[in-house]
């Protein structure tokens, strides 16, 4: 897919490079010339414009991109002026970042595909560091539910997948797993290749450093956590 990225601070810097490291084409802009050189070798095209000038912002190709993605944080009247911009340039689809509720509340007005939140989604991935006391990553389904993806808790490990009862004890749903698996490359080097499946057969043992994939309520994961 063809990106562009207004803003390219820390956040839309890793989010550019991540995404053409994926295969993407990503165009950036910034009005600072070294967060621009910073970036340009990495990505398809960087610009060094001022976004908030209509002109400026009439150079980048913003009808033949996928998506348009506002990643202007630390300016919050430049963050609404480019989006009102965008808008007004009948761009069709636009993601915006939010810094507070303030600034997500103005962007709602836009309707816009997507507001992204990382303050509030970093803020978010602590307080679950803090409660589970282990790295999760986890997406919100709603207010109740969610999906979370951790490291197998060594308890379990030598465990068959039908004797960890995730469902009857928690009422949490196993939906997939992925396995680290030690392989040899074609020069005979020892490398770590991970596989997905939607579902292990009941009669497979739980192995040290499998990743669970969960479905649940967040207080039933809270309390598979407190149980273990």
């Amino acid at each position: 897919m063809k990106y562009i990225i207004i803003g390219l601070g820390n956040y839309g810097h890793v989010l550019a490079e991540e995404l053409a490291t994926l295969g993407h084409e990503i165009i950036g802009a910034d009005n600072i010339e070294s967060r621009v050189d910073s970036i340009k070798d990495k990505i398809a095209t960087a610009f060094v414009i001022d976004a908030t000038d209509e002109q400026s912002l009439s150079v980048l190709p913003l009808n033949t991109v996928d998506v348009v993605i506002v990643a202007i944080g630390e300016n919050f009247g430049a963050s609404i002026r480019v989006v009102a911009l965008l808008k007004q340039k009948k761009v069709k689809h636009i993601y915006a970042r939010a810094i507070d509720l303030v600034h997500k509340s103005v962007l709602e007005a836009f309707s816009l595909d997507k507001i992204l939140t990382p303050e509030e989604d970093a803020a978010r991935s602590l307080v679950q560091l803090l409660d589970f006391g282990t790295q999760i990553e986890a997406f919100r389904i709603d207010t109740e539910y969610y999906v979370m993806k951790f490291q197998v808790p060594r308890k379990f490990v030598g465990y068959y997948v039908n004797e960890l009862n995730l469902d009857k004890e928690f009422q949490l749903k196993l939906i997939g797993f992925k396995r680290a698996n030690k392989v040899e490359n074609c020069v005979g080097i020892s490398i770590i290749e991970r596989t997905i499946a939607n579902e292990l057969p009941d009669n497979e043992r739980i192995i040290e450093k499998d990743v669970l994939i969960c479905y649940g309520k967040y207080r039933d994961f809270q309390k598979f956590w407190r149980a273990l």
